[in-house]
């Protein structure tokens, strides 16, 4: 089992050299922790030393991890609900999986803990008009911080040819945030989560198509463009 209670040893706080990236909205549902998990086996199968933080009590990204098998590379764990978020110094990549319903300061301290946040959005009309109303307080917050983490969307769960999916990309292109890429609703993601991997440890003719939508997301992730700087 990799899951990894971080306890003791070497720590440091977060800084603008490590890598971290937040996964947030404000409705549950939306696969905050199947973006969270598969970026942070991504990085890992990438020999970055990766700290998983899971801000939500129900601790679904923690479970994940528990049932990570031990041959795959190692990520760490931490239940950040409960405790400080200080980071071991070998650590070089934090992905952060925020729980459902945060608002106002909470939400205001954690958006200082990330360079780069990801949200995540259905194509369902409860979760477009969810995601307005966080969206619009993100953006409240962000435009008042000395050092504003990048903010992009992602559809996610999508089956296209649909009217329901037409109508999240329309109110997705709308946005005045980069819309990144369209994530189908594919069983690749349940076979991953229920074996603790992601989909980049995968067999890669079984998930071609979906590593083919993660690319737009990759590629914004590893550019400058993603990344908060001290203004």
């Amino acid at each position: 089992m990799n899951f990894i209670e971080l306890m003791s040893g070497a720590y440091k706080p977060l800084t603008h050299k490590t890598r971290t990236i937040m996964v947030m909205n404000s409705k549950g549902g939306s696969g905050k922790t199947t973006l969270a998990t598969n970026l942070a086996s991504y990085y890992a199968s990438r020999a970055k030393l990766v700290l998983l933080a899971d801000f939500d009590p129900q601790s679904s990204s923690l479970a994940w991890l528990a049932a990570r098998p031990e041959e795959n590379p190692p990520i760490r764990g931490l239940a950040a609900w409960r405790d400080m978020l200080w980071v071991p110094q070998e650590i070089d990549t934090v992905v952060m999986d925020v729980a459902a319903g945060v608002r106002d300061r909470r939400l205001a301290r954690l958006l200082r803990r990330a360079q780069t946040i990801i949200i995540p959005v259905l194509p369902s009309a409860l979760d477009i008009r969810a995601a307005t109303d966080f969206i619009g307080e993100l953006l409240s917050i962000h435009s008042k911080s000395r050092l504003a983490p990048k903010i992009a969307v992602v559809a996610n769960r999508v089956r296209e040819n649909t009217r329901a999916f037409e109508t999240l990309g329309e109110f997705l292109e709308g946005l005045d945030l980069p819309f990144l890429t369209s994530l189908r609703d594919s069983q690749n993601y349940i076979s991953a989560a229920e074996r603790g991997v992601g989909i980049f440890e995968m067999r890669p003719a079984s998930v071609a198509t979906d590593l083919e939508q993660w690319d737009p997301l990759l590629k914004w992730l590893r550019s400058k463009r993603s990344k908060a700087v001290p203004s």
